[in-house]
């Protein structure tokens, strides 16, 4: 039997009350296997009486543990009862003697209870992108750039150029000058093919040595001619439907960026108004998942969240940190919850062939087959992602709504 006693907000105070009948099974139960599993002098295992595992363990250690029990199964089948979703709990005292029904009481840290705001009445400012002729002609020397090719040219090495290179220990390698450190654009900037140079290699700030280098030669990145012959060549019949079909894809690429701005600017609006009361337990969850998160990403840094929180304290900037996460923490499950309460509140649904599809381009983006994908992501992932495309879809249908 299960009752609320109290609720207020999220908090929600329960009595639970397990009947002596169960009780005595459960007790029972521990008995017999610690008489199966304990050596007792004069009897064969798991034959001696009750009394003797008893009086050899302890009444009250045989207590705990059938306590903790009937607390593991009759838990969960309360909350189910009294259709609670608890965050967090918290048992506040429990009575247990055998013969005796097992009662104790608990404060529930309740899933909140999420009021959107009138969302209906929202405008969502997001300007319109223009597609200036600019942009066009931008994005065709991009196109230009794909189909270039790299030719050897007689001339000293320039800011873009790609150049081959021979080490001292005989060594051949190319280096792009766009994307190479610093030091070694400079050493190799205005060289040409068969001159030899010093390259510094550096530790950090530090010039550890300087490597005899010869440069072998000099490539230029050819582009085609904007012109008719290119437009064939991309499997355009002219240029000007070229141009036309790059305007149109420009174009789409912009409507997706405004709607994209909407959402997200929808999605905001409804985590600053809706109405929650966030569970500290669930708060404190999402604190952490951030702080994992961040310890990944400074682990790639070789550094550790615990001594980059010690930096943190030593320039007097740790509680603006807590302040901050907590503030990240926050906002976060704001979103989540507005997100979930619009997907309620619309009924949206996701159907086998949407998430079939959205498997199948996934797959796709990852080269591989979706049954391989499937694997790979595990149920758990797989259920995660189910549920924000129904979000996402639940946002797209409330953005109908607003136009």
């Amino acid at each position: 039997m299960a009752e609320i006693l109290e609720r207020e907000g999220y908090r929600v105070k329960l009595r639970v009350e397990v009947p002596a009948s169960e009780v005595n099974k459960a007790y029972d139960a521990v008995v017999r296997e610690y008489a199966s599993k304990v050596r007792v002098p004069g009897f064969r295992p798991g034959k001696a009486p009750a009394k003797v595992i008893e009086a050899r363990l302890g009444r009250e250690s045989l207590l705990e543990e059938v306590k903790e029990r009937l607390l593991d199964t009759s838990y969960p089948k309360a909350v189910k009862e009294l259709e609670l979703f608890p965050v967090g709990v918290k048992l506040l005292e429990a009575h247990l003697e055998q013969g005796q029904p097992f009662t104790y009481v608990a404060e529930v840290e309740n899933y909140p209870e999420v009021k959107l705001p009138n969302w209906r009445e929202f405008k969502l400012e997001v300007p319109p992108i223009e597609i200036t002729d600019e942009m066009v002609e931008q994005a065709l020397q991009e196109l230009r750039q794909r189909y270039g090719e790299l030719v050897p040219v007689e001339r000293p090495i320039e800011a873009k150029d790609q150049v081959f290179i021979e080490t001292e220990d005989g060594a051949r390698f190319p280096v792009d000058m766009e994307k190479a450190l610093e030091h070694v654009r400079e050493a190799l900037l205005g060289k040409s093919a068969g001159d030899e140079v010093m390259v510094p290699v550096k530790d950090g700030d530090t010039v550890v040595k300087e490597l005899k280098t010869k440069v072998l030669e000099v490539k230029a990145l050819q582009l085609p001619e904007l012109d008719e012959e290119f437009a064939k060549t991309v499997g355009e019949e002219s240029l000007e439907v070229l141009r036309g079909k790059v305007r149109m894809s420009l174009e789409s690429q912009a409507a997706r960026k405004v709607q994209e701005a909407k959402a997200e600017q929808l999605l905001e609006k409804l985590a600053e108004g809706l109405e929650a009361e966030i569970p500290p337990t669930m708060l404190n969850r999402e604190q952490q998942h951030l702080l994992e998160h961040m310890a990944e990403d400074l682990q790639k840094e070789k550094t550790t969240l615990q001594d980059y929180l010690k930096k943190l304290e030593e320039e007097g900037k740790l509680e603006e940190f807590r302040a901050d996460l907590k503030t990240s923490a926050e906002k976060r499950i704001r979103r989540a919850l507005a997100k979930e309460k619009l997907q309620e509140e619309l009924g949206t649904e996701l159907t086998e062939e949407e998430w079939n599809a959205y498997l199948a381009d996934m797959a796709r983006a990852y080269r591989t087959n979706v049954a391989s994908l499937k694997k790979e992501l595990g149920e758990e992932t797989l259920e995660r992602l189910k549920l924000q495309l129904l979000q996402d879809k639940a946002l797209a249908e409330a953005l109908q709504k607003l136009e």
